[in-house]
């Protein structure tokens, strides 16, 4: 195996998030499941982005998160995604690329506009989706560089690239090359409503070891094996996934690994202001920690610590520099 040039490439969906805030009745009012992520056309995309209060505009999109959170800690990444040649996108590739992330898909020259996300973040911090795809959904097996993918220690492939059928080719075709050069794969659920979606579709990729590396949530957890018992759950995940991350907001993470897991407390926060990119960042600080040979511990806080960093400020990205703060808890040397 020959070395690596990237500790890890994500591949996701392009998006440019519009932030704001809402009281839960809005979200009554408009149909939306609280805490939810939500696919919308166009129509509906502009109907919510009319309905809502003043918004901030930042780049986003899971992975591309997670790409720049491990950018923040000194690792070295890069992006799959597809923007359209218009301003968003212009923002997009310009931001990414500002993050320290190697991004170098072309942008597409016809076709739907750039996607964005539509987020409306309530009084107790949680936030709730609604995603036009647009151009990111044109992702395909062509946009996947094998190069690339050869070159980083860690795919990383976030659940929502399942939706679109043509993604999901790349998805597949990326860790099909990845696992030929021998490196790893990672997969985050995304949300309980995309496992929902696509239950007996992820469980075969854990099944199968088309994933070596498994993120979830508590919820995300749950919603996969169909009980309302974590621990039941739990037990499941660890019979059937190579490797597992588990967050559990206030309650920590953990990591579990031939049959054996680690535990971590949850990284003090002073205030929650928005939950936006929580599981991106805690991706973020693990994959850094594991790409980079730190035991799951180690990979764990430095989650723990990009994932506190984030909530407690509006946006899905770092405001503080991470790897000062990593330094500072003595998480990096």
């Amino acid at each position: 195996m020959s070395a690596t040039s990237l500790d890890v490439l994500a591949l996701g969906n392009a998006i440019v998030d519009v932030i704001s805030r809402a009281e839960e009745d809005f979200l009554a009012a408009h149909a939306m499941p609280k805490g939810s992520m939500t696919l919308i056309d166009e129509v509906r995309a502009e109907a919510v982005y009319a309905a809502m209060g003043p918004g901030v505009e930042i780049s986003g999109g899971s992975a591309a998160n997670t790409a720049v959170g491990v950018a923040a800690l000194g690792g070295r990444s890069g992006f799959v995604g597809l923007v359209r040649d218009d301003a968003l996108g212009t923002v997009f590739a310009h931001d990414i690329r500002a993050a320290g992330v190697a991004f170098g898909t072309a942008a597409a020259g016809e076709g739907p506009a750039t996607a964005r996300c539509l987020i409306l973040v309530t009084p107790d911090g949680e936030r709730t989706m609604n995603t036009y795809l647009g151009a990111a959904q044109n992702l395909t097996v062509a946009h996947v560089d094998a190069a690339i993918v050869e070159s980083a220690a860690i795919t990383y492939l976030e659940g929502y690239l399942w939706d679109p059928p043509p993604a999901k080719e790349a998805f597949l075709a990326a860790a099909g090359i990845a696992h030929k050069a021998g490196r790893q794969v990672a997969l985050t659920l995304s949300d309980a409503f995309c496992v929902d979606r696509y239950r007996g579709e992820f469980l075969d990729l854990i099944r199968r070891g088309v994933v070596d590396l498994v993120f979830a949530n508590e919820t995300e957890v749950k919603s996969l094996y169909e009980t309302a018992d974590f621990d039941a759950a739990l037990v499941r995940l660890r019979a059937e996934a190579k490797q597992a991350v588990v967050t559990r907001s206030e309650k920590g993470a953990l990591f579990c690994a031939d049959g054996a897991c680690v535990t971590v407390p949850a990284f003090p926060v002073a205030e929650v202001v928005d939950t936006t990119g929580a599981g991106d960042l805690f991706a973020a600080g693990f994959l850094f920690g594991h790409a980079t040979g730190r035991d799951p511990a180690t990979s764990l806080r430095l989650g723990a610590l990009a994932a506190a960093e984030v909530i407690s400020h509006v946006g899905a990205r770092p405001q503080k520099r991470l790897i000062d703060l990593a330094t500072e808890a003595g998480l990096l040397r």
